[in-house]
């Protein structure tokens, strides 16, 4: 049932219906990059997130982790109806502080960690939202050029647009 063959690789753009703009690449069975190009944390990026992936049925793929920031996230993508349905479960210091996310995560691990104790975590800022994939390519496996470079304006239409490739 957990057949990952089709979903690992997968380079998907997309738009929540909130108007948030991401950008999600699935590295391995384990392991995904993402940019976040619009919202309330939009600028950030990530490498190497640790994720639980499964396969749910014929098309249906469940991705969930808990980034350092205490942010959690589980996100259903049905990439061949091109939608998907993400819950994004941000503690209250980030909806208070959401600047002090806003860069490459990797390099700032310990900021991250130190304000999940530093300020409030609960209530969550609960965030249920169905996204639209308007970008899906695969790019192959463990591919470190996908998500590569903090997110700029145009990034996306240069994507889209196949002014900015991967290979």
């Amino acid at each position: 049932m957990n057949n990952l063959e089709e979903f690992v690789g997968s380079h998907f753009i997309y738009d929540y219906a909130n108007g948030w703009t991401y950008e999600f690449y699935v590295k391995n069975e384990d392991t995904v990059d993402y940019r976040i190009h619009s919202g309330m944390v939009g600028g950030r990026w990530v490498k190497n997130q640790k994720a639980d992936i499964v396969k749910l049925t014929d098309g249906v793929y469940k991705v969930s982790w808990t980034e350092p920031t205490g942010t959690d996230v589980s996100l259903n993508f049905m990439p061949k109806e091109n939608k998907l349905h993400g819950v994004i479960f941000f503690p209250k210091w980030v909806q208070d502080h959401p600047e002090i996310t806003v860069c490459f995560q990797n390099e700032h691990i310990d900021l991250m960690e130190e304000s999940r104790l530093k300020y409030d975590t609960y209530p969550k800022y609960v965030v249920p939202e169905f996204g639209r994939i308007f970008f899906a390519k695969n790019e192959g496996k463990n591919n470190e050029k996908v998500i590569s470079q903090a997110p700029y304006d145009g990034m996306v239409d240069d994507i889209v647009n196949g002014k900015l490739t991967f290979e």
